[in-house]
């Protein structure tokens, strides 16, 4: 490393390689804990008595101080404020913060009664005490995740300004969606390991993600030592950028590029259909599929998996050849697509959902790789940390309200049954649903991303932004 270092850091490929490495290693393990609950949904049902809806409650609490409390446009304005090195090491502590209430709510036998939330006389929702503290630490750890995705962002656009980036970026969002895969593999067989087949320990999977996040914040506190080595180095050369100081008018200086703004919805409509899907993926392969839950998460685990290979491809293809808005229509396309077919009742075989989710996995590779890099073609550089914090509050939106409303969903219109297992001597009751109306929800946003990708596409002709031009400068 120390070879490495001495070398021009601005200019050395094996340098800023590594800091991709550094930054993507936390990003997977942050990614873990994001989805580690995601299989354990018939498990939470039937250990804990938990309903969909207190699912969807639980789920929806990532969001819920990223977007009540503005928490992610007050961590963009942190990072431009104070860098990528304080706001990384920041968020991740919060993560640990969260996972820990996550953990202890989720191991708690005292939390069973029943609260109701309220606004005044208006009434928000009633659930178990035990669902809302686990929302509790799933929101912080919430805050601290995005906080963290905005920073890691910010930081390899700096190291990869006019070289890689798309492909870096891409190779990023893919290394954090193997904690994805993980989660959807591990979390079944480690519950039943550290507990027993008949009585699973879910919360045995926070305490792995922990362990996880603590190996994140090693490497990314080797991170901060190269990036201040950067600083030193442009210190001396004099090529450091001079950075702007943070003022509330910056937000409205965003908020009047309309590129952003096709970028923004496009981001949060494509999210919220694949995100709250991973979060019910297994359930819909046990059920509709037939597939036992030991190896039911391994389906949608392809997802995470193909996009880890396809999305440094098709960023690589967007820095050398350009086509950044063509490439988010397409998947936008494809997104539709699986989602009309997963809603066909009788198109119940597995090679089909197989492929599917081989399908979704291109999609999820093609709109990622091209829609975070094209940010830094519609917004300057010095407002790129607001910028993120921005899309990622509006994406926020999505990511609370969508599983939600899909767990009331299931609850209210998609029960179809239930039957009572007995294994080794314990009962529990499973129930049963019918997953067409939450895969007609999700291809409703994906035909709302279409429209506003080809509005993305008709603005970069006219504002010509450049989205459809290489971001590798020659």
């Amino acid at each position: 490393m120390t070879e490495i270092i001495q070398k021009k850091l601005s200019e050395s490929k094996s340098a800023r390689w590594l800091v991709l490495v550094l930054v993507s290693l936390t990003m997977l393990c942050s990614y873990f804990l994001a989805d580690a609950m995601a299989p354990l949904k018939s498990m939470l049902e039937q250990q804990l008595h938990w309903t969909s809806t207190d699912y969807g409650i639980f789920t929806s609490g990532y969001g819920w101080f990223n977007v009540f409390l503005l928490m992610l446009v007050f961590a963009g304005i942190i990072l431009d404020k104070m860098g990528t090195r304080f706001t990384g090491v920041l968020a991740i502590i919060i993560m640990l913060i969260g996972a820990f209430i996550k953990y202890w709510a989720i191991n708690s036998t005292t939390l069973g009664d029943i609260v109701n939330i309220h606004i005044g006389s208006w009434e928000l929702f009633e659930t178990k005490r035990q669902v809302l503290y686990a929302g509790l630490g799933f929101a912080i750890f919430g805050m601290g995740i995005e906080m963290f995705g905005i920073t890691a962002n910010k930081a390899i656009v700096r190291w990869f300004k006019g070289k890689e980036l798309a492909l870096a970026i891409g190779l990023n969002t893919s290394t954090g969606r193997i904690g994805t895969g993980l989660a959807m593999i591990a979390p079944i067989p480690l519950a039943k390991w550290m507990g027993t087949p008949t009585t699973p320990m879910v919360s045995a999977p926070i305490l792995m993600a922990m362990l996880m996040i603590v190996i994140g914040l090693m490497a990314f506190l080797l991170f901060n030592v190269m990036d201040v080595k950067l600083d030193k180095e442009e210190a001396k050369h004099n090529t450091a950028e001079v950075a702007e100081d943070f003022r509330f008018s910056d937000i409205l200086r965003i908020a009047k590029i309309s590129g952003f703004w096709y970028i923004t919805i496009l981001c949060v409509l494509f999210y919220s259909a694949v995100f709250p899907f991973i979060k019910y993926a297994t359930e819909l392969i046990m059920q509709k599929y037939g597939v036992s839950d030991n190896f039911a998460g391994a389906i949608p685990a392809m997802l995470p998996v193909g996009a880890l290979f396809l999305t440094p491809v098709f960023g690589s293809i967007y820095d050398h050849k350009g086509k950044g808005a063509s490439i988010m229509m397409i998947g936008s396309i494809l997104l539709v697509v699986v989602f009309l077919l997963f809603a066909i009742p009788t198109l119940n075989s597995l090679p089909v959902a197989i492929g599917l989710i081989v399908i979704l996995g291109i999609a999820f590779s093609l709109v990622p790789s091209a829609l975070w890099p094209s940010v830094t073609k519609v917004v300057p550089h010095s407002l790129l940390g607001t910028a993120y914090a921005m899309i990622f509050w509006v994406q926020n939106w999505g990511l609370m309200g969508v599983p939600l409303l899909i767990g009331n969903v299931l609850d209210k219109y998609c029960k179809i049954g239930e039957h009572t297992v007995i294994e080794q001597g314990v009962s529990y009751t499973v129930v049963e649903y019918n997953y067409t109306i939450p895969m007609l929800i999700f291809a409703g946003f994906g035909v709302l991303a279409i429209f506003f990708s080809y509005m993305l596409k008709r603005e970069d002709r006219i504002k010509q932004y450049g989205l459809e031009l290489p971001n590798i400068k020659k």
